[in-house]
């Protein structure tokens, strides 16, 4: 096992810039990752002697449990954990190879985490039983080097992949039975500016509300950077709420709407537009931050109200700046869904961003289009990424200078 060392916190923490902050919780992270690998190769030792003789304990669950100060269910997947990605040895002394060596050896540099080594094993075990002996190692194998760079749901798509391969007749599907219908839901305004959405489904519209919200509530990938999802799963399927009512919403045969992603009037002061700095109205009833106001205006989720100094009206919803369908089918062939690297939202889940903003005088044009996700889209408008139409006319991203201190453009290569 080779020698690790912690890195060196600054005195003063509060004085360090983001890039310092961003390499030192990358530092620690290896650190963390490899000592759990280090520990686990304890486990699995203590394992093989028999921690019964060793200790006195019944499972090296229950010693591990009472040594680290947690609770049975706790301990458990850890020294599950170590098992599988280490050999061990029967009780008549003969080997019992690991379940995961290639993930073991890509969790032994610190590479990747207990959540996807995790995801590797569980994959593994959904591994039909009938499969050979040097399929099911060819399968552990391409998942574990793939851990090294891949979030969930590159490695969901391996599996669906590898089960294809290894089992391609599959489990025979069965039909539900019907019920009959119950449909409730209500919607009410609260005080504090909140709606409060309230409902009872029957089974068979329960059962196609969840599927749709669990399709666009999954934890986004982990990056190319090892940024992972920190939503709580409520607050996904939130999002998945909003990104279902705006595919409704711009379906051409919306009433109300002709496709377009106007859902309400937000009256904003000009100056507060083009800074970002301020508050918006919305719909005369509730109030928006100036910069959602800005990000909304990109793909005319809002209709916007522009008043000057005096209050007078500039601008109520210049057409001129919708994204026409016609350009929207254009963008989908272009960019064939969120153009941000890395991402894998597909065209429907998009929203037109233009990267000369409108409101300082960028057209409304393909050349000043890009397609992106809920997510990078506020990222784009909040944080450090900056995105530019390259000379063939494709988009690339910068990123921040602490993800990459040369700063080299980068393109989606997953779409």
């Amino acid at each position: 096992m080779s020698e690790t060392f912690l890195p060196e916190l600054p005195q003063e923490l509060w004085r360090a810039g983001k890039l310092e902050l961003a390499h030192g919780v990358q530092q620690f992270l290896q650190v963390m990752r490899v000592a759990s690998a280090g520990l686990g190769q304890y486990l699995a030792e203590i394992e093989s002697r028999g921690v019964k003789d060793l200790f006195g304990y019944g499972s090296t669950i229950r010693w591990f449990a009472d040594v680290a100060g947690l609770s049975f269910k706790e301990a458990r997947p850890a020294v599950n954990q170590a098992i599988a990605l280490n050999p061990t040895r029967a009780l008549d002394g003969s080997a019992v190879p690991a379940v995961a060596p290639t993930t073991a050896a890509v969790a032994a540099e610190g590479l990747v985490g207990g959540e996807r080594i995790q995801q590797v094993l569980e994959i593994l075990a959904r591994i039909p039983a009938d499969t050979s002996v040097e399929d099911r190692e060819s399968a552990e194998k391409i998942l574990g080097n793939l851990a090294r760079d891949a979030g969930p749901r590159q490695l969901a798509d391996a599996e669906a992949n590898l089960l294809a391969w290894l089992d391609p007749d599959g489990n025979e599907p069965k039909d539900p039975e019907p019920k009959q219908p119950r449909r409730e839901v209500t919607l009410e305004r609260r005080r504090d500016g909140f709606w409060k959405l309230t409902g009872l489904l029957d089974d068979e519209l329960g059962a196609r509300t969840a599927a749709a919200l669990e399709a666009h509530a999954k934890p986004r990938p982990v990056d190319e950077f090892g940024q992972a999802d920190l939503r709580m799963k409520c607050e996904r399927q939130g999002d998945a709420w909003a990104e279902l009512l705006d595919l409704a919403i711009a379906c051409p045969d919306q009433p109300g709407t002709s496709g377009y992603r106007t859902l309400v009037h937000v009256t904003i002061g000009l100056e507060e537009l083009k800074t970002g700095i301020g508050k918006a109205c919305l719909d005369f009833v509730g109030t928006m931050t100036a910069r959602e106001a800005r990000m909304a205006a990109c793909d005319c989720l809002m209709l916007p109200v522009v008043l000057n100094a005096a209050g007078e009206p500039l601008d109520v919803g210049r057409l001129r700046r919708f994204v026409t369908p016609g350009q929207r089918r254009a963008l989908n062939i272009r960019d064939r869904g969120c153009a941000f690297p890395g991402c894998h939202r597909r065209p429907k889940n998009c929203h037109a961003h233009h990267i000369h903003h409108w409101a300082d005088g960028g057209p409304t044009d393909l050349r000043n289009l890009v397609l992106l996700c809920s997510f990078h889209h506020r990222l784009i408008h909040h944080g450090d990424w900056q995105v530019l139409m390259a000379a063939d006319g494709l988009p690339e991203f910068i990123p921040p200078q602490y993800l990459d201190p040369l700063q080299r453009t980068r393109r989606n290569t997953h779409a």
